[in-house]
């Protein structure tokens, strides 16, 4: 038995139901569902999978500033959220194939929010840090890419 696009693409699944429950709410009269707030709903579960997202690529992000722009203070814990959020990102793609298309959407905001997490947790003025992500979604989901060296810490 072939998996539903609700096993394989949750976010595909959010999308396309709240689509087909719009054109059903304009060529019948379901008045047992309360239907603008049903579409809402549903919608609302796709895009708490585009803020899982986002969250995510903030963390790595940060943790990847970090790493490269306070080289003296690597620690493993670093190197562990760094490997733990690229699963993630990774599993969350595999869940949801189709975020990827979101991915140049959210890098952005998602770099925003990484250099957030950087500044107050380096001390670093905001200065220190690139206008835009100097990294590429590649190098960022790039399983031995560092921003710098880790020999001494695998």
């Amino acid at each position: 038995m072939k998996d539903s696009l609700y096993e394989i693409d949750f976010y595909a699944w959010t999308q396309k139901q709240a689509s087909i429950l719009q054109k059903l709410s304009h060529d019948h009269d379901w008045q047992t569902l309360d239907i603008p707030n049903l579409i809402e709903e549903i919608e609302s579960l796709g895009k708490q999978q585009r803020q899982e997202l986002r969250n995510r690529l903030a963390i790595l992000i940060g943790h990847l500033l970090k790493w490269q722009y306070q080289p003296s203070h690597h620690s493993r814990s670093w190197l562990a959220t760094i490997r733990i959020q690229r699963r993630d990102v990774q599993e969350l793609f595999q869940e949801n194939p189709s975020l990827k298309s979101y991915i140049e959407e959210a890098l952005p905001s998602s770099y925003k929010s990484g250099v957030d997490l950087a500044v107050k947790e380096t001390n670093l003025p905001f200065k220190t840090f690139p206008i835009d992500c100097p990294y590429t979604f590649v190098e960022i989901l790039a399983n031995d890419f560092y921003a710098g060296s880790v020999e001494d810490w695998d």
